[in-house]
């Protein structure tokens, strides 16, 4: 790839300050809901348009659940209170970077409340298509002020694991042609940094991969290759995975929890 990279190693390591649940909030959380024992393991694909997420999840799924574990599913704009007005707006093309994050604020919080925490409690895996980290990466390169994005998604538990799609535009753009195709937002048409669609595509995705570089560093996202083929991918990703899990069931309860995958390496150690 273009960009150098460096590999983040996981952590088994306890985050000070941890509930005995084993979850921390990233920031002020929701403080009227009283959470008790979450044994679940909250696990994030990271990655941008088009990488094939939602392909490498659906695998996961299926291969988690021959495994022997409960799974649920989440992803932005999944909320039933939010779903069809955020799309609904975006197909107007005419949100603001503060609309379109308060938006997906409230999705999120929503989905965090009434699908994740549940799940959570009931000892689920919970794969999240994305995280609050798609929103830090956008609204740095459309312009939002950094700090107050985080404080907005300050109600986001810390994930047990992230795992991210890395992938350079070179390896991105025949992906997106030969599927969906490019669309506006994905393309970046509402910042006007390019002539047609696909100039825009490419000046886009390079300055959105740029930051989630930058966060991947400063969150500890275990890396993986998504320039090769579906099934070394997932091969990567169950490995990831595996590893993870096996950690959390070898740890004391007190023990369990988000470690430096997640949180700044000022916050974890």
């Amino acid at each position: 790839m273009a960009r150098a990279k460096r590999a983040a190693p996981p952590s088994t390591g306890r985050v000070p300050g941890h509930p005995r649940h084993g979850k921390r909030w990233y920031g002020h959380g929701l403080p009227y809901l009283k959470l008790g024992p979450l044994p679940g393991h909250l696990i994030v694909i990271e990655g941008t348009d088009g990488v094939g997420r939602s392909t490498q999840i659906e695998l996961l799924r299926s291969w988690l659940e021959v495994e022997g574990y409960a799974v649920s599913n989440t992803g932005w704009a999944r909320s039933p209170l939010l779903s069809d007005t955020i799309n609904e707006a975006m197909a107007g093309h005419e949100l603001n970077v503060l609309t379109f994050s308060l938006l997906y604020a409230a999705d999120f919080a929503d989905r965090l409340e009434h699908q994740i925490i549940p799940a959570l409690r009931a000892g689920f895996v919970v794969i999240a298509d994305r995280y609050m980290y798609t929103v830090f990466a956008r609204n740095t390169v459309m312009g939002a002020d950094p700090a107050w994005t985080r404080q907005v998604f300050g109600v986001a538990f810390v994930p047990d694991l992230v795992l991210y799609l890395d992938v350079d535009v070179e390896h991105l753009v025949p992906r997106v042609l030969a599927g969906k195709g490019m669309d506006y937002w994905e393309s970046g048409m509402h910042l006007a940094l390019g002539s047609d669609i696909f100039d825009s595509f490419e000046r886009y995705q390079r300055r959105l991969l740029d930051e989630y570089d930058r966060l991947a560093d400063e969150f500890g996202f275990l890396r993986v290759d998504a320039r090769r083929g579906i099934d070394e991918i997932q091969g990567d990703l169950r490995t990831h995975i595996a590893e993870y899990l096996a950690r959390a069931r070898s740890a004391p309860p007190a023990a369990q929890g988000p470690g430096v995958p997640g949180l700044p390496a000022s916050e974890s150690g």
